[in-house]
Formats: structure tokens, sequence, C-alpha cells
């Protein structure tokens, strides 16, 4: 028994025109969907910057108002570089380029190395995880994509 798909060449003018109907029906549909998507992104984008410019002036506010503050340079540290890793994470969001998403990775994965205190091969893992996205930039993406949109919005 042969099981053969039907060829454009077989079908019918009636049959071919529903089928350029429904590519038309598909690509309108994903069009749709694309625009969807790209405006929560935008509103995901907004909220995230309301959070983290409402947690940069409580940081600032308890830099005033907590005299012991100082003391422990690590929190400081710690509360600065996870609004950093947050505004990367939202200028990805907005411009999702392979040049951004691999500048929040090297943010994150940098910021980790910073603030843990963990085992020697922890922070050789992260220096592996940096060295491997530069070598991803500098050999397998071309300078030309690394700033082209990878999702466009018709």
């Amino acid at each position: 028994m042969s099981h053969h798909s039907p060829n454009k060449t077989n079908l019918s003018q009636k049959e071919k025109d529903y089928l350029v109907r429904m590519e038309k029906h598909d690509s309108r549909l994903d069009h749709v969907f694309r625009r969807i998507l790209h405006w929560i992104e935008r509103f995901i984008a907004a909220v995230t910057i309301i959070a983290l410019l409402a947690a940069l002036a409580l940081e600032i506010h308890t830099m005033f108002n907590t005299p012991s503050y100082f003391k422990d340079v690590s929190h400081l540290l710690h509360n600065l570089l996870t609004i950093v890793v947050g505004l990367e994470f939202v200028r990805m969001l907005i411009d999702t380029t392979p040049a951004n998403i691999l500048e929040v990775l090297t943010v994150a994965i940098t910021r980790h190395v910073i603030l843990s205190h963990d085992d020697p091969w922890s922070n050789i893992a992260s220096m592996a995880c940096i060295a491997g996205l530069f070598a991803i930039r500098r050999f397998l993406i071309r300078r030309s994509e690394l700033q082209e949109e990878m999702v466009e919005i018709d």
C-alpha cells in the first residue's frame, strides 16, 4: 500500500486557490500573534523598569537613612548589580539582538562571580561560561547579525 501526499501539480485550480488562501490566513495569524507577543514584551519591560526604579529609589533611601549601611559592601553590590542585570534584561526585551542577549548573560554571570563566594570550581565554571560567550560572539555570530532584531515585527 503506497502512501502519497498530494502534489501541487496534481491539484485542481480550486484546491490550489484554497491552499493559497490558507497560507495567507496562516501568515496573517502569525503576524497577529507576533504583534501580541511584541506588546506583551513591551508591557513586561515597562513593569520591570518601574520595579527597578522603585528598587533603586528604595536602595538610595536606605543608603542615606541607615547609619551602618556601608559596613556591608557585599549587600550594596548585591542590590545594585541585581538592578543592573534587570536593566540589561529590559534592554534585551526591547531590542532582541544576539549582542544584547550575550550582554545580559555576561552581566548575569559576572554578577554571580563577583557576589558569590562559592567553591573555586564554581568560579572556574562561571569564567568558562563568560569565555564561551565571548567566543560565541567572536566566532559564531557575524558582525552584521549582532545588531539585527532576532524577531521581526512586520
